[in-house]
């Protein structure tokens, strides 16, 4: 698949047969300035959900340039920005970080906010020589491929998604509850619709906690149903990021990109790397609230 402008000419190369294509022939530089390349590249997105490139040799402020073509940029709350770029998260992991592994869970970025990032662009900055891919499923087939039944239950179905049980565990109980009552527990629907694409898409991960609306007499007959079923039920939704046939799996190198739909995806950040360092920096796009 080829698209060509006056200025440049894209070839996007699939790379499984419903997620991920790496492209080729375009610098993010120039779509950062460039209308009608910037329109290419989002619509390639639209279809393929995550797009990877290589050799981008663009400055931070080029990287944020493009991010903020596709919609205004947030912090994290626990991992700050960098100070010259708001909005640029720098992800570093060396023999000094921090114990704790964050990316080495599939999820679905910052699903504790009321309005979940629309998508992020991260660039390798500096990979081990081995290890440290990242992988990205994609929930709309994930959807697609339930089983009717399963997809009938779950269509209603509601849950609580949380940054307290997930970055909070670390801290201490009060500054856990601050960082709660800065961001409440969201409620968003198991099933969302994709703004853009119409694309139903299974909306549940490694923030999401329990479902809210289970316990009806629709589906809990005895206390069992409700409890482990929900759970359960859960469960067994939040597994379905794990079949491989639903995801693709990108090898950095240095100056390498990718840039995803978050609304659609989820990743995984392979830590099989220690004591080789790894430095990505992300800039993460605001959303909109699930539905």
């Amino acid at each position: 698949m080829t698209h060509t402008s006056a200025r440049t000419r894209i070839h996007a190369e699939p790379l499984t047969c419903t997620l991920g294509a790496e492209l080729h022939g375009v610098q993010l530089g120039d779509a950062a300035r460039d209308d009608a390349l910037f329109a290419k590249i989002k619509q390639l997105l639209l279809r393929h959900k995550v797009l990877f490139l290589r050799d981008q040799d663009m400055t931070r402020a080029e990287h944020v340039a493009f991010a903020s073509r596709l919609g205004p940029l947030e912090d994290h709350p626990v991992l700050g920005s960098d100070p010259d770029h708001p909005g640029l998260v720098r992800i570093y992991k060396d023999l000094d970080s921090k114990p704790e592994h964050y990316e080495n869970a599939l999820h679905c970025d910052a699903t504790w906010r009321e309005h979940p990032p629309m998508g992020a662009v991260l660039r390798c900055v500096e990979t081990p020589e081995v290890g440290g891919d990242t992988i990205w499923v994609d929930m709309a087939e994930a959807y697609r491929r339930l089983p009717d039944h399963i997809r009938a239950q779950i269509a209603d179905l509601r849950a609580r998604h949380s940054i307290e049980a997930s970055f909070g565990a670390v801290m201490t109980t009060d500054q856990r509850h601050r960082l709660k009552a800065r961001y409440p527990d969201p409620e968003h629907p198991v099933v969302r619709t994709h703004p853009e694409t119409g694309e139903k898409i299974l909306f549940v991960n490694a923030f999401t906690t329990h479902l809210v609306n289970h316990h009806t007499p629709q589906n809990v007959r005895f206390g069992q149903d409700h409890a482990p079923g929900a759970s359960l039920l859960l469960n067994y939704l939040i597994s379905q990021a794990a079949i491989p046939e639903y995801q693709v799996r990108w090898r950095w190198t240095p100056n390498s990109v990718a840039i995803w739909d978050n609304r659609s995806t989820q990743h995984y950040a392979v830590q099989d790397y220690w004591p080789a360092v790894r430095k990505m920096e992300r800039a993460g796009v605001a959303g909109d609230r699930p539905c």
